[in-house]
């Protein structure tokens, strides 16, 4: 990532045809920590829907990352990647909790079975 204070320094020069999108958050300090979430199901039908990550430290301090705006297709056995964020940095994670929503009000409740599911900061890659 770039601070916001440097970015033009160092995107500008690189020519015309760069972009630069910026995830901030809507807390002070307004930055954003970033996790690749990728899971693999079980279930034999297929699921669509949206995951909200919750992770707990040692200390019992939570954050709870945003709903997903675009639904996730999970098929049995098939990988999933997620792009998670979170408005605080949590170093040791204790938990790990997994929230599914289909976002809606008729129809019979789904759960999502996971088989395997690894958590990965990508602002501090080697945790």
């Amino acid at each position: 990532g770039y601070h916001a204070d440097r970015w033009k320094k160092m995107l500008i020069p690189l020519g015309s045809s760069t972009k630069a999108y910026f995830d901030t958050s809507d807390r002070d300090p307004f930055c954003m920590y970033n996790y690749l979430l990728d899971i693999t199901t079980w279930n034999r039908s297929i699921r669509r829907g949206f995951i909200k990550v919750k992770i707990i430290d040692y200390g019992g301090n939570t954050v709870e990352s945003q709903m997903n705006s675009e639904a996730s297709t999970f098929q049995q056995y098939k990988r999933v990647k997620i792009l998670t964020g979170f408005h605080r940095d949590i170093e040791k994670i204790a938990k790990i909790s997994l929230t599914f929503s289909t976002k809606t009000l008729i129809g019979p409740k789904q759960k999502l079975r996971i088989l395997q599911m690894k958590l990965k900061s990508l602002n501090h890659p080697k945790r």
